[in-house]
């Protein structure tokens, strides 16, 4: 129904015009369809409809219906009445209960039934059918409108397994205290006399189920169907609830009992995690057993608040000179890095990972849509790198339905923010949010909400900016950080595309890597004209700062030197040092997959070729003139990394030194050549 209609639906209750009268209406205007169409024609004079109107209808509703004149919407008014009776509060005068058991009760147990319901639900007239079912055991089912009352042999058993389930989560020392617990627990069990609100399948397929029933459920809650298959509410409709289910469609079909858990999808989460791969759902898929949990967190969680925050100021350093020097990363910020596929945008985010070792910092990374073998392909990395040990890994591949892909970011969150209120840092990757989009996207059209740009739905943009929010820098009584790195794919590097404009206006930055660059060598493509950190310089260190110098300026320079002169031949001599400089400066950024640096070695470096002590070199011979250079300053000069690495700055002194260093290998380096 439209805004409209509910609009003048409601204010017909406001004015409590006796139902008999609104039927009274109906009738006269459902025996003579000609009256309508008269009030309905926008040629015919207001005053003449106003004249009929008194002439034939109550005069309790006859104001009301003039104003529907007045505003042209007479030809709505069947389904504003249709719609004021479903909003009407039904009537609590009778109701009809079934009360299902083996052995019928007697006259007082139903007067006592009856009592019961009339107290619990209001209705002053209760009427009880009684079936017998010999499948109820012992005991009786009692039903009362969408609420179910257990007390059956089943419901009792279902009852005492619950608590049993729950003993096995509160920790114990040896066997002996769990079966003393396991006792107590029995011993002390009573029957608790709670009603379950139930609904039931109208319509499944497509891992999407419309239910009628459960009309007090609440956005994001969990329900379980009779299969044992849980669901998470998505939409809450007028007349029925939509879900999607976070497991297998098998046997659901309409009729299928679901009941409410008046529990708010989460997971589990614990120290366990860590060096596990696990699903969307929290449980692992690794085959190395069950995680011993120790919390169950909300999927969906409220961003912190101002107040709660504070700058970023600490760097997390991605051990990638180019994105340390020119785009620097701080805890608690939220770097983009966005390209076309197979442009290097994963191995950025795991070299990031794999330079975190030793930095006590916790890392999830989420991969959304992709393959089951490149999951398994980047777990072996991390593996063999030893980074599994401060990893965990939160797996929805291209398998899985669109519901779980849709909710692994957020689960992969769940279990950063445990740890972030714990007082850790934590570094958490979502490859790709793009593919993200599209699960959301699958879902919100099967539930038949309305399409908007690129078929995407009207929330898209609150989709991801409520999960990238909940990444920040806690106040230090509060917790730690969280540093997020979404990873989004572009099409032919359309950076305005929907998703990526929506990402890029939420983050504090973003890495755009060039598929040009990609195919030119240049790994990573890091376009330093397109990239920037919001942050800047507050995330870096101030040794780190002062060696990166303008390098982000000289390459620009260079960049726009190098198309101007691709054709000319005579240069001059600054131009040639200039251009020489450049590629100097391109191929030291060059760097190969899972070899991060170390900050000092990063400082070096860009110390060195800041002052030019790089010029001269062969570009092939580069790297390992960088290499060598680097442990010829590690054993004949020591005293400058330790310089660097205890105190973060770059003294002119110590500046003074590495030149000196490195002009010492040069000539230790042209000997050897020359011999």
């Amino acid at each position: 129904m439209t805004v409209q209609v509910m609009k003048y639906a409601r204010e017909l209750l406001e004015l409590e015009i006796p139902s008999e009268t609104v039927g009274e209406t109906e009738a006269i205007l459902d025996e003579l369809p000609e009256l309508l169409e008269a009030l309905s024609d926008p040629t015919a004079k207001v005053e003449k409809k106003h004249r009929v109107i008194d002439r034939i209808f109550p005069e309790e509703i006859r104001d009301f219906l003039k104003l529907l004149c007045d505003n042209e919407v007479c030809g709505d008014i069947k389904d504003i009445f249709k719609a004021a009776n479903s909003m009407m509060p039904k009537s609590k005068s009778d109701v009809t209960a079934e009360l299902k058991c083996v052995v019928p009760p007697t006259e007082r147990q139903l007067e006592g039934i009856r009592r019961f319901i009339s107290a619990k639900f209001g209705y002053e007239n209760v009427n009880v059918k009684v079936t017998e079912d010999s499948s109820v055991g012992s005991g009786f089912v009692l039903s009362v409108d969408n609420s179910v009352f257990d007390w059956s042999r089943e419901g009792r058993m279902r009852q005492l397994k619950e608590k049993i389930e729950k003993t096995y989560e509160k920790p114990a020392q040896s066997m002996t205290e769990i079966i003393s617990i396991l006792k107590s627990e029995i011993d002390e069990f009573e029957i608790e006399a709670k009603d379950k609100e139930i609904g039931f399948v109208t319509w499944a397929g497509d891992g999407i189920v419309n239910i009628n029933g459960i009309d007090h459920a609440m956005y994001g809650e969990v329900v379980i169907f009779d299969t044992g298959t849980k669901g998470m509410v998505q939409e809450i409709r007028r007349d029925s609830i939509g879900c999607i289910l976070l497991g297998d469609d098998d046997n659901i079909c309409e009729g299928t009992r679901v009941v409410r858990t008046l529990k708010k999808a989460g997971i589990p989460v614990s120290e366990g995690y860590l060096g596990r791969v696990t699903n969307a759902l929290g449980a692992p898929i690794d085959g190395k057993g069950e995680i011993a949990a120790s919390q169950y967190r909300p999927i969906e969680n409220d961003a912190p608040g101002i107040v709660d925050r504070k700058s970023v100021c600490v760097p997390m350093e991605t051990g990638i000179l180019s994105i340390d020097s020119m785009f620097p990363i701080g805890r608690g910020q939220r770097e983009l890095i966005i390209g076309d596929r197979q442009t290097g945008k994963t191995s950025i985010a795991i070299d990031a990972i794999l330079n975190q070792k030793g930095k006590n910092v916790v890392c999830i990374y989420v991969p959304i849509g992709q393959k089951a073998s490149t999951v398994a392909k980047i777990v072996n990395t991390l593996k063999s790198n030893g980074a599994m040990d401060y990893t965990a890994v939160i797996a929805s591949t291209a398998s899985e339905s669109a519901a779980m892909q849709y909710i692994a970011p957020y689960a992969g969150t769940a279990l950063a923010e445990y740890f972030m209120y714990s007082g850790k840092d934590v570094l958490i990757v979502y490859d790709d949010l793009s593919k993200h989009a599209v699960a959301y996207r699958a879902l919100s059209l099967l539930l038949e909400r309305s399409p908007g740009r690129e078929a995407y739905p009207g929330d898209v943009f609150y989709l991801h900016s409520r999960l990238l929010e909940r990444s920040a820098n806690l106040r230090d009584d509060l917790g730690g950080s969280i540093t997020a790195l979404p990873i989004v794919e572009t099409q032919a590097g359309d950076v305005s595309a929907y998703i990526p404009t929506n990402v890029i206006s939420i983050t504090d930055g973003q890495i755009f890597l060039e598929s040009s660059l990609f195919f030119s060598g240049m790994r990573p493509a890091v376009n330093v004209g397109l990239s920037v950190s919001r942050v800047g310089g507050a995330a870096q260190t101030k040794a780190m700062k002062k060696a990166a110098g303008s390098i982000r300026i000289d390459l620009a320079q260079y960049r726009e030197m190098e198309i101007f002169t691709q054709f000319s031949s005579d240069l001059d001599d600054n131009t040639k040092s200039r251009l020489e400089y450049g590629k100097t400066l391109m191929e030291l950024l060059k760097q190969p997959l899972c070899s991060p640096l170390p900050m000092y070695v990063q400082v070096i470096t860009l110390c060195a070729a800041t002052h030019k002590l790089f010029d001269g070199i062969e570009l092939s011979r580069l790297p390992q003139y960088r290499k060598e250079l680097i442990k010829y300053m590690n054993e004949s000069f020591p005293e400058i990394s330790e310089e660097i690495k205890s105190t973060g700055l770059l003294t002119d002194e110590t500046t003074a030194l590495i030149c000196k260093a490195a002009e010492q290998f040069r000539e230790i380096w042209n000997n050897k050549s020359e011999a």
